[in-house]
């Protein structure tokens, strides 16, 4: 075989070369530059507007009212979510129960919170005092309009509403972890108690952070609904300002800033919340994956020794 037999039988046996080419997508290339200049554009007539006082912008911004508002919002924003989720935690197992009776409460809590406006309910919860003028325990009563502030309503509200929706998050999160796992750590002799909070919620926290994520940033945004029953969260701090000095869209924007400010603090919080979560990520993601690893060894030796051998 001469040389060139040789070289040839090498390519045949390689393949042929094949060059990859890139395409030109000059479609995606003209949108993404009228894009562009689009916002350009409209960067350019919002700064550029006479009609847009920036220095008032910028006084107001920190403006001690203001701040005031800005931290009532991330106050309500907290406390509602550490409710609506200690809510939805209880709620979804209630739901995952078989008793019927837990099961059917769970339910109604869930179909009614989930079913009616948000806003509907914070006005509820703000005229309590019109169903009932007087509420305590026993002979101990008080005036319910004394109790009933505008902070305490937007927050049995906001609350309320969320759990509804962290009950089915939260389910979700733990019908997602494999049954397997739950054997496995009962075959290891736990309690129900310590299997749902040392099995099955860490591995269920992966699913369910991302969603409760965004859930509180549009918690975040829904709070601004309490300034209809006068609490002075950041919306409303605004509106009493622009009320007077007929600074609106000035004032709108400095609300919009420091939404988006918070909103950009809780985005990088969730990041890094998801991250210390994920079992292939870090020490402790090492950790919780060898024990779980662990599990599903135990798991698959369960299920091997019930299965059916295919012996008469």
């Amino acid at each position: 075989m001469d040389v060139d037999t040789a070289e040839r039988a090498k390519a045949d046996a390689v393949g042929p070369q094949v060059h990859i080419i890139n395409l030109r997508h000059r479609g995606r290339s003209v949108v993404a530059i009228v894009a562009l200049l689009l916002v350009v554009a409209l960067g350019y007539s919002l700064l550029a507007n006479p009609n847009i006082n920036w220095a008032a912008i910028g006084y107001y911004f920190t403006e001690e009212s203001i701040l005031r508002g800005a931290l009532m919002t991330i106050q309500l924003t907290v406390l509602a979510m550490l409710v609506g989720l200690v809510l939805g935690l209880i709620f979804a197992i209630m739901r995952m129960s078989e008793n019927p009776v837990l099961n059917g409460i769970a339910n109604a809590y869930i179909w009614f919170f989930r079913g009616t406006p948000q806003l509907v309910q914070l006005i509820f919860w703000f005229n309590l005092a019109f169903l009932f003028p007087r509420i305590g325990i026993g002979s101990y009563t008080v005036d319910t309009n004394t109790v009933m502030t505008p902070f305490v309503a937007a927050l049995i509200g906001l609350s309320l509403n969320e759990g509804a929706y962290m009950a089915e998050i939260v389910r979700a999160g733990i019908l997602g972890v494999d049954p397997g796992q739950r054997q496995a750590a009962t075959a290891m002799g736990m309690t129900p108690t310590q299997i749902m909070l040392r099995i099955t919620l860490p591995q269920a926290m992966r699913l369910i952070i991302p969603p409760t994520g965004n859930q509180a940033i549009a918690m975040l945004k829904v709070t601004s609904l309490v300034s209809v029953i006068s609490a002075r969260e950041l919306l409303t701090s605004a509106q009493i300002i622009y009320a007077k000095n007929f600074l609106i869209i000035e004032l709108l924007i400095v609300a919009s800033f420091w939404y988006l400010i918070i909103t950009t603090v809780a985005t990088v919080g969730q990041h890094y919340l998801e991250k210390w979560f994920n079992p292939e990520s870090g020490r402790n993601g090492r950790g919780r994956s060898a024990k779980r690893s662990r599990l599903t060894q135990i798991s698959r030796g369960l299920k091997k020794s019930t299965a059916p051998t295919g012996k008469a």
